[in-house]
């Protein structure tokens, strides 16, 4: 028997198998949305467990052609996806220059939301929110710090305009981010159980 003309064969009905499928493909993805704001890759777990589900399609399902998702979906959701990760990037960015930053500003909140991520996720115990807080708080001290230390002669108040634009941005970005794959989300499930 060829591993291709296998099929997962099960006590259930083809029709309960799909809608099993689709109410934990459905919790999932909104485990994986539910991680976009504290800097996981959300939206890239959703789309690859909906890419795995879609591949695998042939080998649970006996119908002639089985489609859960569709690849021109998976396709349109990639491309709101890579919106997204644009959005969250320009925001913090756009955050920054509105804050009246500079390029030295907006390489300091990207580099302090990584650390400050990366060190309140161990500081503080509740979980995902430390991260979140840790990134928003690196952010600001980041940009702070980076234009505090500018050969460039600013007043204090300039430099705390620019971190809290910076944090600004990245707040708003990441909640951008989050309302796109929460879209894309809400799509592949309506795909999954139609």
């Amino acid at each position: 028997m060829n591993f291709s003309d296998r099929r997962l064969d099960s006590a259930l009905p083809m029709e309960w198998q799909a809608y099993l499928i689709a109410a934990l493909f459905s919790i999932s993805g909104l485990l994986c949305v539910l991680t976009i704001p504290v800097g996981l890759p959300g939206t890239w777990l959703l789309l690859g467990l909906a890419a795995l589900i879609e591949i695998s399609d042939g080998y649970v399902s006996s119908a002639a052609a089985p489609v859960t998702f569709g690849w021109p979906l998976l396709a349109g959701c990639t491309v709101l996806g890579l919106v997204g990760e644009a959005l969250e990037a320009l925001a913090g960015a756009a955050g920054t220059k509105l804050g009246g930053g500079t390029r030295r500003g907006m390489l300091g909140a990207i580099i302090g939301g990584i650390l400050g991520a990366i060190l309140f996720t161990v500081l503080v115990p509740i979980p995902l929110m430390g991260t979140l807080l840790g990134a928003l708080v690196g952010t600001f001290f980041g940009a702070w710090v980076a234009e505090a230390t500018s050969a460039a002669e600013r007043e204090q108040s300039a430099n705390l305009r620019a971190a809290a634009g910076a944090t600004l941005g990245r707040l708003a970005g990441t909640l951008g981010k989050t309302m796109l794959a929460t879209v894309i989300w809400l799509g592949l499930v309506y795909a999954a159980f139609t």
